[in-house]
């Protein structure tokens, strides 16, 4: 804590301690008003303005240190100024009074609160953004709550100082109207629960509750203007549709089935989505070939004679699609009629916030519905590059199509799709060049991390052409070639065959989104319950970000389904506390929680502690001694605020930090806890166990060296 920051509490402390030690609180007793109030009323005929000054000062004095006595202070505005005059003294005083305490304590505390409990605080935080002036107005409005405890406790939140100040100023007017008035009369006031009768309080409680009505009014409000001049149903065929069959939609159907619903799920193309289809199955079992091709190659270092005579490219991505035929019946049709989903094959098109058409060739039907989830996902980024066009070029969606390996593959990205595609056709035998605009692949990881992946993709072959931004797609002497800028002059990069793999981009057009009025931006724009502008419409998965992963869609859509069938009665807010990724690379990258990088940029205080994956025996053994676990604690505590490792297997290590995470548990119960010998998992414990050496309690460990030094004699 800063100099000033201390001089400043020693100045409080010494303040309200004066009060209590000169014993000033009994001038601010009602008995003492009474008794002093002939001599007031003299001082203020006299000297009207330096009386005034004067009780305003003392009034913003102890409403800023939140001395007792703001009630008699309120009351004897009345009794001396009269109720004009003593309502426009009482109110100004006591809401600059309340803002100086709620600076003082934001300015001391805010920071340092939000930086320790951020992440327990980023609910509250939203709701004080979003409804803040509400929630106030309606502690003003009641005395029943410690003003004083409202000043501090508000101070720690994100709320702005104006809009603190100005509901104050009129929250408390009523309140301070009642006092200043029974002030006038108070020669018939015995005791300060006079003021305030029953009655009245509750009239006080009951008008408390008005600014909660006036936001249920305005959010009903909001939904009539949304719905506009559409005709909800008297009834409907279904309790829910779900528009997509993907991850999302197929965990939203099988939900809303598992609790006896009515649903109704619609796809146009392929059960299973992306994911099945064309993201993670096919490119996990490419790599998987990928990998075995890598182990022939290192078998010979061990021993173990071994040659790839030859690669068949077109059988390989023919076991590939047998990989997909294989896990298709989980998402198959049949299964989820099964389940006791009603399955629609075809195109879906919302035409109202509760009827859903369904085209399919000739026919057409329409389907009413109570809610409805949108799960229509994301497909791969493609810019208009010029040229492009005129390429053929690939993406992770039409990749699975190729029958012929290509000689000369150019990779345009380097995130993670792009980085496990790339390393994957380098071990099939294309030359493969990775061009990244940014100065290093993986930017959304730390740079060490990527530093490890990038020294392995080049030992593997690769070229990685970093901080290279791609500008014209053409052809030069009968070769294609991409122009791209780089340290202010053009580079040609020649290439057979291109991927872009520069990110996904959400699917939202083409099922009537724009006609409804369904607010977005680069996605869906959605609340916490993951509703859009029309509170029965939800969305998950791609669509609805901010997360592009298939477990965050499985995710998300729980929480869609839940909240669609059971909403006003029931609902849940979307819960992003823990979300783990993972990319494929050799090795892999695992993450959950924050990074270095994210931690920094948050402002977030951090300890760092490592473990070396070189020094693992599993590893060792296994030819797979490679690098690293990096664990970031609250700064001389084990609780674990991100995990990031760079290893073999590394998704399967993350999951007990994953579990830790969203459990609650440190890394005091992790090194407690036995791991197996000799696995990979025991690097979790290593890791922890490096932690506990750094923050080992030397002063205590000294103490104990005496007793053993004592037991020696």
């Amino acid at each position: 804590m800063s100099y000033k920051k201390l001089l400043f509490i020693t100045l409080i402390i010494v303040l309200v301690g004066s009060v209590f030690a000169f014993d000033l609180t009994q001038y601010l007793t009602l008995e003492q008003l009474k008794q002093q109030q002939q001599a007031l009323n003299q001082l203020f005929a006299e000297r009207p303005l330096f009386l005034f000054g004067l009780y305003f000062l003392i009034y913003v004095i102890s409403a800023a240190l939140s001395i007792p006595g703001a009630t008699v202070l309120t009351i004897g505005a009345g009794a001396i100024f009269g109720l004009g005059w003593g309502l426009l003294l009482a109110s100004f005083a006591s809401s600059v009074g309340a803002l100086l305490a709620f600076l003082s304590a934001r300015w001391l505390l805010h920071d340092w609160v939000q930086k320790k409990f951020g992440n327990r605080l980023k609910a509250i935080n939203a709701g004080i953004e979003r409804d803040g002036a509400f929630y106030l107005l309606s502690l003003r409005l009641v005395p029943l709550f410690p003003f004083f405890v409202i000043n501090l406790v508000m101070g720690l939140t994100k709320i702005k100082a104006w809009t603190y100040y100005w509901v104050s100023q009129v929250g408390m007017l009523l309140a301070t109207a009642v006092y200043v008035n029974a002030g006038t009369q108070l020669a018939e006031i015995t005791s300060l629960g006079d003021v305030l009768s029953f009655d009245l309080l509750s009239a006080l409680v009951l008008l408390g509750l008005v600014p909660i009505l006036a936001k249920f009014i305005l959010s009903f409000l909001k939904r009539r203007r949304a719905y506009g001049s559409y005709t909800k149903p008297k009834s409907f065929d279904n309790n829910l549709v779900v528009i997509g069959a993907g991850s999302a939609g197929l965990v939203s159907a099988y939900i809303a089935a598992a609790v006896k619903a009515k649903v109704t799920l619609i796809e146009k193309h392929k059960m299973g989505g992306d994911c099945l289809n064309t993201g993670c199955v096919p490119s996990k079992a490419l790599l998987h070939v990928a990998k075995s091709i890598r182990q022939t190659r290192d078998a010979e270092r061990l021993g173990v004679k071994s040659t790839i005579e030859t690669i068949d490219f077109a059988k390989i991505m023919d076991s590939v699609q047998d990989v997909i035929a294989r896990i298709a019946p989980h998402d198959s049709v049949e299964r989820y009629t099964e389940l006791g989903v009603d399955v629609e094959c075809g195109d879906a098109t919302i035409v109202s916030p509760w009827e859903v058409q369904v085209q399919k060739g000739e026919e057409q039907k329409t389907i009413t519905t109570r809610s409805i989830v949108i799960a229509t996902g994301a497909r791969p980024m493609v810019p208009d590059f010029p040229g492009l066009s005129e390429v053929d070029y690939l993406t992770s969606d039409n990749l699975w199509q190729l029958r012929e390996l290509p000689r000369r593959l150019l990779v345009l990205g380097g995130g993670p799709i792009g980085c496990e595609l790339a390393q994957a056709f380098q071990l099939l035998g294309s030359q493969v060049t990775v061009v990244e605009m940014g100065p290093r692949l993986l930017s959304n990881d730390d740079t060490d991390a990527a530093a490890l992946v990038q020294k392995q993709l080049r030992d593997d072959g690769l070229e990685l052409r970093l901080n290279h931004k791609a500008i014209e797609f053409t052809e030069r002497d009968g070769e294609r070639v991409l122009l791209a800028e780089h340290e202010d002059e053009t580079v040609a990069l020649p290439f057979d065959r291109v991927l872009i793999a520069l990110g996904r981009q959400a699917n939202l057009e083409g099922f009537g989104l724009q006609e409804l009025g369904i607010e977005a931006g680069k996605t869906l724009k959605l609340n916490e319950l993951l509703q859009t502008n029309f509170p029965n419409i939800y969305a998950c998965g791609d669509v609805a970000g901010p997360y592009q992963f298939t477990h965050v869609a499985s995710h998300q859509a729980w929480y869609a389904a839940v909240n669609a069938l059971f909403d006003p009665y029931k609902n849940f807010r979307v819960d992003y506390s823990v979300i783990p990724w993972v990319t494929y690379t050799t090795p892999e990258v695992a993450n959950v929680g924050l990074t270095e990088q994210t931690a920094a940029e948050r402002g977030v205080d951090y300890e760092v502690t490592e473990y070396d994956i070189s020094d693992l025996d599993r590893a060792i053994a296994d030819q797979q001694a490679y690098g690293r676990i990096k664990v970031l604690t609250v700064p001389g505590k084990d609780k674990i605020l991100g995990v990031n490792i760079v290893s073999a297997q590394a998704g399967e290590l993350l999951a007990e930090y994953v579990l830790a995470m969203k459990q609650g548990i440190g890394l005091n119960k992790i090194l407690g806890t036995i791991h197996s010998y000799p696995t990979m998992a025991e690097a979790n414990k290593y890791v922890a166990g490096n932690w506990k050496r750094a923050n080992a309690p030397e002063k205590l460990l000294g103490w104990v060296q005496k007793f053993h030094r004592w037991r020696r004699g």
